[in-house]
């Protein structure tokens, strides 16, 4: 297996990722006013700490990022919370960020500090839901395998900040928004469901994707969606129209990244997309059909060759196991290529936790499914209750790296020798 490449590979990916340089890079124009910082994100601790190292000027602000995820800074108060599924830390913190954006004027800053993640760690229920309501709604979402920029969508609905809400309590005040992307096509109203910028959709839109997916959501949030309560700004918004969105940081940099250090080991990098989506075990297929055909046919790339792709994969939850997307598609992977040697895989997040588990993410190569069921595991029965943890654990595949302190999303990479 060529381990060390692959992990090399993520390290250079996840470097070029790494939000202190771009935030420097992209400060916004100092305020005659007072200058607040909020954020939330998984990197938004790290984007925070740069931003007060390069910030000339008093400033204050608080930002929500994942449990372990901080970083300690001087003037801006970092306040952990849980991901994927909120936490009552979240909704105190959501609630004292609104209220730092209350009372302030034309000549007031407000800069957004966003990256994925920030959908539950800033939860602010809608009037007429609950908190548990929209821990309720997080959890269905995770189990219907829909598409990330569906669930911000629907989530955006249910919501008193996301959809550009957050912006609009801020006025008269400008907005100036740095966004970490983890969404495939970087599009900044997805990126934790846009707190601070508009998306494009309408009630009804939101109602048929609800449809579509078959997603079930508890009766008041339905209630809302069948109402026109709680309307979100449009893009056109006037109360909008002096703010700025920046984004700094995104899958697309990190390939190109990864791309460069493969062509320094002598591999030929080819970079699929940086924008895949869909169920992960399906994703895999086809991965793992574009191998074998270069292993065996050395087409439609030529060997040695690094396939690299980015995005964000679906897990739609049968049973009962561990594991987060990126395991779940290299088992899928495993059983794809078992037997067949020269093909080896790494799938992980890029900001260091797989789901909801201690891992980034694994190590997979023809060896792989062999190896499992020499430990006792059936592969295919690990795949059927979504336990890929479970499964590279077993063989000593995990690769666990801890938190990145950034996030733009999965990162794949196939070697074929």
């Amino acid at each position: 297996m060529d381990r060390a490449l692959l992990e090399d590979l993520f390290k250079a990916a996840v470097a070029a990722a790494q939000p202190g340089p771009a935030v420097k890079a992209h400060l916004p124009p100092r305020p005659k006013g007072r200058t607040i910082v909020i954020g939330a994100g998984k990197a938004s601790a790290q984007m925070a700490r740069a931003f007060e190292e390069a910030w000339e000027g008093p400033i204050d602000g608080l930002v929500v990022t994942r449990y372990g995820y901080g970083t300690p800074c001087d003037r801006i108060e970092i306040v952990e919370a849980a991901h994927p599924v909120p936490d009552n830390a979240g909704f105190l913190a959501a609630r004292r960020v609104i209220e730092r954006l209350s009372g302030l004027s034309p000549d007031d800053l407000v800069v957004a500090l966003i990256s994925g993640g920030g959908s539950a760690l800033l939860p602010a229920p809608a009037a007429g839901l609950t908190f548990e309501t929209e821990q309720a709604v997080n959890q269905s979402l995770l189990a219907s395998g829909a598409p990330i920029g569906v669930m911000n969508a629907i989530r955006n609905e249910l919501s008193l900040v996301k959809g550009g809400r957050l912006a609009a309590l801020a006025y008269p005040a400008r907005v100036a928004t740095l966004v970490v992307s983890d969404v495939p096509g970087d599009d900044p109203a997805l990126v934790a469901s846009g707190p601070t910028v508009p998306l494009a959709t309408t009630r009804e839109m939101v109602r048929k994707l609800v449809n579509v997916y078959r997603i079930a959501l508890p009766e008041e949030a339905q209630a809302l969606l069948a109402s026109t309560d709680n309307p979100s700004p449009r893009p056109d918004d006037p109360r909008l129209a002096r703010n700025s969105v920046n984004v700094i940081a995104s899958a697309s940099l990190s390939l190109e990244a990864a791309a460069r250090r493969a062509r320094q080991a002598a591999v030929n990098p080819v970079i699929l997309s940086d924008a895949i989506e869909g169920e992960a075990r399906d994703v895999a297929q086809v991965h793992a059909a574009i191998a074998r055909e270069v292993k065996s046919r050395n087409r439609p790339f030529t060997a040695p060759v690094a396939m690299l792709s980015g995005g964000e994969t679906t897990v739609t939850l049968r049973g009962n196991g561990r594991g987060g997307r990126n395991a779940e598609f290299l088992l899928a992977l495993a059983i794809a290529i078992d037997g067949v040697a020269g093909i080896s895989a790494l799938a992980a997040d890029t900001d260091g936790i797989d789901g909801s588990e201690d891992n980034a993410g694994a190590f997979a190569d023809g060896t792989s499914a062999t190896r499992m069921r020499a430990a006792g595991i059936d592969p295919l029965a690990a795949l059927a209750d979504n336990d890929a943890y479970s499964a590279f654990a077993a063989i000593g595949d995990l690769l666990v790296s801890g938190p990145t302190g950034t996030n733009v999303n999965d990162f794949r990479a196939i070697i074929v020798r």
